[in-house]
């Protein structure tokens, strides 16, 4: 009996441990598989995570008054967001018909907003200025992604108002 449950014990240890390895990424491991990735839809979806990563990393680096190091860290994820849009955009030229890597991209950058907004509210005016042009940018690449994904149908008429 007690061999059968430490048999069991070390089949499920040898299990979970890839899952729970796969799980604690670093940012390096996570920008070296971004890196490396080829195809812009994983890519876009790789972005999440690194994303997410990244974000920790900056506000762990304003916490230690580290403030050269946070936005670095926020202007790298800004150029891996452009790079991936315009990946994405040079391979898939009708993002309504494929928005695989278009969605998983323009959720990332949405989540960056409001992580960059909790930034922001911490600090001081003067080293807030950076960081507000780093949100306007992605901000517009917030909008430039969602008119992508719903491009306005200009063949349609627009629906009548009901008469009151």
């Amino acid at each position: 009996m007690l061999a059968q449950a430490g048999a069991l014990a070390f089949a499920l240890a040898v299990f979970v441990s890839p899952i729970a390895a796969q799980e604690f990424r670093t940012t390096e491991q996570l920008r070296a598989r971004f890196t490396h990735e080829t195809d812009p839809a994983h890519k876009a979806k790789l972005l999440q995570p690194l994303g997410d990563s990244e974000f920790k990393d900056a506000q762990a680096a304003l916490a230690e008054d580290k403030f050269p190091a946070a936005l670095e860290i926020v202007k790298q994820y800004v150029d891996e967001a452009q790079s991936c849009d315009k990946a994405l955009e040079a391979k898939f030229p009708a993002p309504e018909k494929h928005s695989g890597g278009f969605k998983e991209l323009q959720i990332s950058v949405r989540e960056s907003l409001r992580r960059l907004d909790a930034m922001i509210v911490g600090l001081s005016t003067d080293d807030r200025t950076p960081f507000v042009e780093i949100r306007s940018q992605l901000e517009e690449m917030d909008r430039h992604l969602i008119q992508q994904l719903f491009p306005k149908d200009s063949t349609q008429s627009p629906k009548a108002k009901p008469k009151s």
